[in-house]
């Protein structure tokens, strides 16, 4: 039996199939996840529903995942091929106890993961992935007599949840990109059931992955938008990654907005008809929240947090906020726009009422929000199990340098927050963030200055140089 502890990670469970974990060790996780779904639930036969992504692996992880979950009682309902909010969709539909969503999301071939849950609409948090590695890895399990049953269609069911809500007035011709992931067998035909008139492209699902990774922040797959849009003169394109919770957004004239600028324009356009309401923002996310004129005229508040889906959602159900937005593309809307969890295709739909509503041009729109000039995700390799010792030590360093009043760029670093790694901002509202990865060994880097690229920049060199004196940091995989 093979199950590499790492893989439990923050908030998700991934590993390399075969190399990191085997089907004996998938077994024993599903053993583990139903043995805590029992503890917590108090029901010695909870009803979990499951689903899996369109890896060719991925049918047999969850065939001995179930099996797993089925030997300590649970009874399992598999409604089959998925995206994550189809199963976080049906865990409210069908009423379940808990959920558990095979998937390695946008990984590359080779990794295998699981995204899971108990309470409505949250999935695993620290504390939970916690225990249940220690349940999985004790042996602490369950037994129990439970059972299996399809549920047939429930596709269709999810599909027509939001057509039926979210019907739209205006034309609007949109690019819609999977990747060939999952999503390809969804996306495209809600996007049509709204209004929209829709453009496919890679939606032909290809466990290979011929082209890209279905990632909404890899590049190749947003240049491969952009010529699509500008080939086609969309109004918009979308990007969906591999398990369909995130989106990404390539303007008319086919350039990239960053999905914390495309959530700050959907907060803005929420705020006029939700007034005094509260956004949830991660700290990769621009400043531009902060101050923004349209959301403190409608009296909204914005809260940055820890960067991660599970943590946004939480943050999101304890503050009964309205929406939640991730630089990463994760989007969370709330009641009534939703059922509080991430979903990439109502994302992409709450982005065309958006221009609906103001029937401009998306290039437009953007033109309203104040410029800056931001960095994209850069991840730097760092072992896992020296990842967050190399941030506790960024930490002190730059309080340190704070104290002693340093400059980055004829700038003193006027505010620090630690509630996800490190965000230092400067006195010009410019600011750069350092803090380990959830899911993969790296470090994750941003930078954003309020007045230029070259200052952008020069904060990017400070928090490089700061790594490179640790002697820990290998390769990039995107630098500016």
């Amino acid at each position: 039996m093979k199950i590499n502890p790492n893989g439990f990670r923050e908030y998700d469970a991934r590993w390399i199939f075969e190399k990191e974990i085997d089907i004996e060790g998938i077994a024993n996780l599903g053993k583990g996840l139903g043995t805590q779904i029992i503890n917590h639930t108090k029901n010695n036969n909870p009803r979990v529903i499951v689903g899996h992504d369109y890896r060719s692996y991925s049918e047999k992880i969850k065939k001995a995942l179930v099996e797993g979950l089925i030997s300590t009682g649970c009874k399992v309902e598999d409604v089959g091929l998925s995206l994550s909010p189809m199963v976080y969709f049906a865990q409210f539909n069908l009423n379940s106890d808990a959920i558990a969503m095979v998937t390695a999301s946008h990984n590359e071939n080779g990794w295998t993961g699981v995204k899971m849950g108990i309470k409505k609409g949250l999935t695993h948090a620290p504390e939970e992935m916690h225990e249940l590695k220690d349940i999985t890895l004790n042996k602490n399990f369950k037994n129990g007599k439970g059972d299996i049953k399809k549920i047939q269609n429930f596709k269709n069911i999810y599909i027509q949840d939001l057509i039926k809500k979210n019907k739209i007035n205006k034309k609007i011709k949109a690019v819609v990109a999977c990747g060939n992931g999952t999503a390809g067998v969804f996306a495209p035909d809600i996007l049509r059931g709204i209004g929209c008139e829709v453009i496919e492209l890679d939606c032909k699902l290809d466990w290979s992955f011929p082209k890209y990774n279905p990632n909404p922040e890899d590049l190749k797959m947003l240049h491969a938008i952009s010529n699509a849009v500008k080939k086609n003169n969309a109004d918009i394109g979308f990007g969906f990654d591999g398990d369909g919770d995130r989106c990404g957004v390539i303007d008319n004239n086919g350039n990239e907005i960053f999905s914390d600028k495309v959530g700050l324009l959907i907060a803005r356009n929420l705020s006029e008809n939700y007034k005094n309401s509260k956004f949830v923002v991660d700290v990769k996310s621009t400043g531009l929240f902060k101050n923004d004129k349209i959301l403190i005229k409608n009296n909204c508040k914005t809260i940055y947090w820890k960067t991660g889906h599970s943590h946004i959602k939480r943050k999101v159900n304890s503050e009964k906020a309205l929406a939640g937005f991730e630089k990463s593309g994760h989007f969370f809307f709330n009641n009534p726009l939703g059922y509080g969890y991430d979903d990439g295709i109502n994302s992409a739909i709450q982005v065309c009422h958006l221009l609906v509503k103001q029937n401009k041009k998306i290039s437009d729109i953007i033109k309203e929000l104040p410029i800056t000039y931001q960095s994209p995700t850069m991840a730097p390799f760092c072992k896992d199990e020296e990842k967050y010792q190399i941030v506790e030590t960024m930490i002190d360093e730059i309080q340190k340098l704070k104290q002693k009043d340093t400059k980055i760029d004829g700038q003193l670093i006027t505010e620090v927050l630690k509630v996800n790694g490190i965000r230092f901002s400067l006195e010009d509202g410019s600011w750069g963030l350092i803090r380990a990865s959830s899911n993969k060994p790296s470090l994750v880097v941003v930078t954003e200055s309020t007045t230029s690229n070259s200052r952008k920049k020069k904060i990017f060199d400070f928090i490089d140089n700061l790594l490179q004196k640790t002697e820990k940091i290998g390769d990039y995989d995107q630098k500016i």
